[in-house]
């Protein structure tokens, strides 16, 4: 499953967010495999994020917008 030999940023962001994903659901050996796949797409992006691909994992108050108290009419 793991392709290293033409190593393209993209095709390796989504295999980290793959694995990522499976991390989450439990899977222990995951967590590994998408850390060294992120790392990989790093020194290939020369040190860029793989933001396009990667899991929003903040807790839901973080990322909701919060209302305003008051109702705007």
């Amino acid at each position: 499953m793991l392709e290293m030999e033409d190593p393209d940023s993209h095709g390796l962001a989504a295999q980290a967010a793959e694995w990522r994903r499976r991390a989450l659901q439990g899977d222990r050996d995951a967590r590994g495999i998408a850390h060294a796949l992120e790392v990989e797409v790093r020194k290939l992006r020369g040190g860029a994020t793989i933001a396009a691909h990667e899991l929003d994992t903040r807790p839901l108050a973080d990322w909701q917008s919060a209302r305003p108290w008051w109702k705007p009419w």
